[in-house]
C-alpha cells in the first residue's frame, strides 16, 4: 500500500513592516480624535453667539438679576417689577465673542455684536442699561475680578482660536505621521531589510515623527490651557457674584454644557498627543534587539571569513606554488 506523502506546513513569511490594516487603523484613529476635538471646539467657539438651538444654551457663565432686590423686602413683587422697568434684563449669558441677555419666560432677546478679543465686563453692561437716575449695588470685589478677567479673556480667546485651527489642520495631517515601514520594524534578517528597507531612524525621527510631535503637543497645550483659564476665570466670576447674594440676591452659575464641550475637546487632543508621543518614542528607541542581532551577525561573518583565509595549510600553499608556472 502506497504511503501518502506527508504535508508539511510551509514556513511563514516574515512580516515586513506593519500590516496594511494596522497602518489604516492607526491613521483613522488619529484623524477621528482630531475630528471629534474639532467639532466640540467649534461648539465652544460659536457658543452663545446667537439665539439659535444648542448655541443659545452653550455659555461660560450666566448671571441672574431677576431677583436682585432681596425677597425679604416688603412689597417684593412690586419692587421686582420696578427693577425690570429701570432697564435691567433678567439674565446675562457670556460667550467667547459676545454676551446675550433676556427675560425669564421670554428667553434671549438680544445678543451683542461679536468682537475679537472680547472680555465680559458686567459693570459696564449693567450701568449702561440702567435708566437715568437709577442706581444699583454691585459686589465690592468685582473690580479686582475684572482686572483678571480682561487679561485672562484675551489669552483664552487666542488659545481657543489657535487650538481650533491647529486641530482642524491635524485632521488631515496626522495620518501622515503613521508609516508602514517605521525604523522599529527592522528585521534581524539582512535579506529582508535589503528587499524592504525601513526608514532611516535619524531621518524619520527628525523630519517626520518629531515635527508631528510638536504640532500635536501645541494643539493639546493650547486647548487644555484655554480650558483651564476659562474654568478658573468663570469660577472666580461666579464666586464673586454669589458671595454677595445675601445682600444683592444675585445668582450666577457656570455653563455646564460649555464646560463639557471644551474638556471633551481637550481630552481628545490630549489622547492624540499621547499616541504621537508613543509613536515617536518607538521610532527612536524601538528595534534595538534586531539591530544588535544584525551587528552580531555581521561581526561573526567577518571573523569567519578572516579565519577561513588564515586556516589554509602550508602544504597546500606549497603545492599551489609548484603548480604555478615559473616566470622568466
Amino acid at each position: 500500500m502506497a504511503k501518502l506523502p506527508l504535508f508539511r506546513k510551509a514556513p511563514e513569511r516574515p512580516q515586513v513592516g506593519r500590516s496594511r490594516a494596522k497602518v489604516l487603523w492607526h491613521r483613522i484613529l488619529r484623524s477621528f480624535c482630531y475630528l471629534v476635538a474639532w467639532i466640540f471646539l467649534i461648539l465652544v467657539v460659536i457658543g452663545s453667539i446667537a439665539d439659535k438651538p444648542v448655541i443659545r444654551q452653550t455659555y461660560f457663565l450666566e448671571i441672574n438679576l431677576a431677583n436682585i432686590i432681596p425677597l425679604s423686602t416688603p412689597n417684593a413683587d412690586l419692587i421686582d417689577t420696578i427693577a425690570r422697568t429701570i432697564g435691567l434684563h433678567d439674565f446675562y449669558q457670556v460667550g467667547l465673542w459676545n454676551y446675550c441677555e433676556g427675560y425669564m419666560g421670554q428667553g434671549i432677546t438680544h445678543c451683542s455684536k461679536p468682537k475679537v478679543l472680547y472680555w465680559f465686563n458686567p459693570v459696564e453692561i449693567i450701568l449702561s442699561e440702567l435708566l437715568s437716575g437709577a442706581t444699583i449695588a454691585l459686589p465690592a470685589n468685582i473690580t479686582s475680578a475684572l482686572k483678571i478677567a480682561r487679561i485672562a479673556s484675551h489669552w483664552m480667546f487666542g488659545l481657543f482660536i489657535t487650538g481650533t485651527v491647529l486641530t482642524f489642520i491635524l485632521i488631515f495631517l496626522s495620518p501622515l505621521a503613521v508609516s508602514s515601514r517605521p525604523p522599529q520594524t527592522i528585521s534581524p534578517d539582512p535579506a529582508v531589510n535589503q528587499a524592504h528597507p525601513q526608514h532611516r531612524r535619524r531621518t524619520f525621527v527628525l523630519l517626520r515623527s518629531f515635527p508631528f510631535l510638536i504640532l500635536t503637543f501645541l494643539a493639546a497645550l493650547f486647548t487644555v490651557v484655554a480650558s483651564v483659564v476659562a474654568t478658573v476665570m468663570f469660577i472666580i466670576f461666579r464666586n464673586v457674584f454669589t458671595s454677595a447674594s445675601e445682600d444683592l440676591n444675585i445668582e450666577a452659575w457656570i455653563g455646564t454644557r460649555m464646560m463639557v464641550f471644551m474638556w471633551i475637546a481637550s481630552g481628545f487632543n490630549l489622547i492624540a498627543f499621547i499616541l504621537q508621543l508613543g509613536s515617536c518614542c518607538a521610532s527612536c528607541c524601538g528595534g534595538r534587539k534586531a539591530r544588535k542581532q544584525l551587528k552580531r551577525n555581521s561581526a561573526n561573518g567577518t571573523s569567519v571569513s578572516a579565519g577561513t583565509s588564515s586556516s589554509v595549510s602550508p602544504d597546500l600553499r606549497e603545492k599551489d606554488h609548484l603548480r604555478t608556472p615559473a616566470t622568466e
